[in-house]
């Protein structure tokens, strides 16, 4: 069984932690996966040149220092922990309307692609690198905070697209989708350490990078949530679906 949290966020947007910080980070508590997921916004609206110009989002010239910096630290983790590190990244599709907002994960991706495209378009880029595309927290997070909705209003034309619905990404499970019938996966969305305290994914599976994308692709998981009890005891769950 493997520790997961597959929405992560680092300095390259808007984290709070590198990259090799996030590594010892989880490494300390006994993960077994984690997947860096820094965001890469819109470059023609106005939300998306905020971002940029805040170094809130990745970005073609700063992509390949990203992901060689990923590659360097997953070999790290590795090593000194056991635990796989995966290269992913959130596309980010930001309006002032919540209805046409949409945040889609890449997890286990190896090229960049812009946020720009309609949402088939960008699922299907993401898949065809053999990575899981992921709707990222797509129902109201209960959190003060811009919503993403666009995904979950179109779920019936749009769930061929998607290997997996975030159930949670955060401390609160989704109702919507926990009862959609939809494949999921939780996990912390997490930007600063204590955002730990969350629902995370349990995988059944071999700690090998293919491995976890199908354990998520043919649902071989479990949902628990994450509390700490000191920073070597890993995880103590509440409850379990």
């Amino acid at each position: 069984m493997i520790l997961a949290d597959l929405h992560v966020h680092s300095r390259y947007s808007d984290g709070h932690l590198t990259i090799a910080e996030l590594v010892d980070f989880y490494g300390q508590r006994g993960f077994g996966c984690i997947a860096i997921t820094d965001h890469i916004c819109e470059r023609n609206t106005f939300l998306g040149l905020a971002a940029k110009y805040l170094k809130y989002t990745l970005t073609p010239e700063s992509f390949p220092a990203y992901l060689a910096e990923i590659h360097r630290e997953a070999e790290r983790a590795w090593e000194r922990y056991r635990m796989v590190v995966i290269p992913g990244f959130e596309l980010s599709k930001n309006s002032f309307a919540h209805h046409r907002n949409a945040h889609i994960l890449g997890i286990g991706i190896s090229e960049f692609v812009g946020a720009e495209a309609d949402v088939v378009t960008l699922a299907r880029a993401i898949r065809a690198q053999g990575a899981l595309a992921v709707a990222a927290h797509p129902v109201p997070t209960g959190r003060a905070e811009l919503q993403t909705l666009h995904l979950w209003d179109h779920r019936e034309e749009l769930k061929k697209e998607f290997d997996a619905w975030e159930v949670a990404s955060g401390p609160e499970l989704f109702g919507p989708v926990m009862n959609s019938g939809l494949p999921m996966i939780a996990t912390s969305d997490l930007h600063h350490p204590r955002q730990i305290q969350a629902w995370k994914t349990v995988l059944n599976c071999e700690k090998k990078p293919e491995a976890i994308l199908d354990a998520v692709r043919e649902q071989k998981l479990e949902f628990y949530f994450y509390a700490e009890t000191s920073p070597a005891l890993g995880y103590r769950p509440r409850a379990a679906y």
